[in-house]
């Protein structure tokens, strides 16, 4: 692995790649024909209308730290957007204040032309916004089928007959049919992570908020993972996606927002922000 004298102590997606942030730009040449190796998720042809979100100058604060800074970012309907960031840089903070978990201090955010800010997490779900979490919170007792048929329930209002067959649905496209009767609290920690993608689509949402469902991923279990992201971009699904496994990354989003002390440092295409200079230093110090 190519080394760094000055690098911080904090994750590198570059690093990641084993090439340094300058190199790593050129894995990006071949995202036009599905990234690498071919097998990204498909790109979509974005009709820019009205965005389906839309994130006006948020700032948020935590007592004397400020998490967000005067950040905007507008997502259209049917795209793939990623949030990339040094650990700490405000990634989650962003889509916790999107799916209602914090009230923005300043700025607004708006679906379909709605302001959300401040509205609490159940109707920000009911409004069509489910988000993962990156560490999984499922009921423990439940099983894996039960689990996913309580989100279908509670976030579209189905009865326990329809709620149970749209779980069994969900479980095939996330690729968990085998561990549909197994207790949540019995699963390895990458199985939770799926289960927790089920969860979040069990509420059918137009916006999915992806927190680092692909953190831990082996290399051979990546292409299976792009391939339930097809599968979540074919319902219709937009989504925002967290993601420190650069491979994943390049693949499955269209368009990044890289943000570093609660600031929106870069913003474009994953080869564009690549060979920004912002983001080498912001990653490699």
């Amino acid at each position: 692995m190519t080394s760094c004298p000055r690098r911080r102590t904090f994750y590198s997606p570059f690093l990641d790649l084993e090439r340094t942030g300058v190199e790593a730009a050129s894995c990006c040449r071949s995202l036009g024909d599905g990234g690498i190796g071919g097998r990204g998720v498909a790109r979509k042809a974005i009709s820019l209308g009205k965005p389906i979100l839309s994130i006006t100058r948020v700032t948020k604060r935590f007592g004397g730290l400020v998490a967000l800074s005067d950040l905007s970012l507008d997502v259209y309907e049917g795209e793939a957007v990623g949030l990339m960031g040094p650990n700490g840089a405000g990634k989650t903070t962003l889509i916790s204040v999107v799916s209602g978990q914090y009230k923005p201090d300043r700025g607004r955010v708006a679906f379909e032309g709605r302001d959300i800010g401040g509205l609490p997490p159940h109707k920000v779900r009911r409004l069509g916004i489910a988000r993962t979490y990156q560490i999984p919170q499922p009921f423990g007792h439940l099983t894996a089928l039960q689990n996913t048929a309580v989100a279908a329930m509670y976030g579209r209002g189905l009865g326990k007959a329809v709620a149970m067959a749209e779980a069994e649905r969900i479980l095939d496209i996330v690729d968990l049919p085998g561990k549909r009767d197994v207790p949540a609290g019995n699963l390895e920690a990458l199985t939770l992570k799926r289960l927790e993608l089920a969860r979040a689509l069990a509420s059918n949402p137009r916006l999915l908020l992806i927190d680092e469902v692909a953190a831990g991923l082996t290399e051979p279990e990546i292409p299976r993972f792009l391939d339930i992201l097809k599968q979540v971009r074919s319902m219709g699904v937009t989504y925002i996606m967290i993601e420190h496994v650069l491979k994943v990354m390049l693949e499955a989003v269209e368009r990044v927002m890289v943000i570093d002390g609660g600031s929106k440092i870069a913003e474009g295409t994953p080869h564009e922000v690549m060979q920004d200079e912002k983001v080498i230093r912001a990653y490699l110090g």
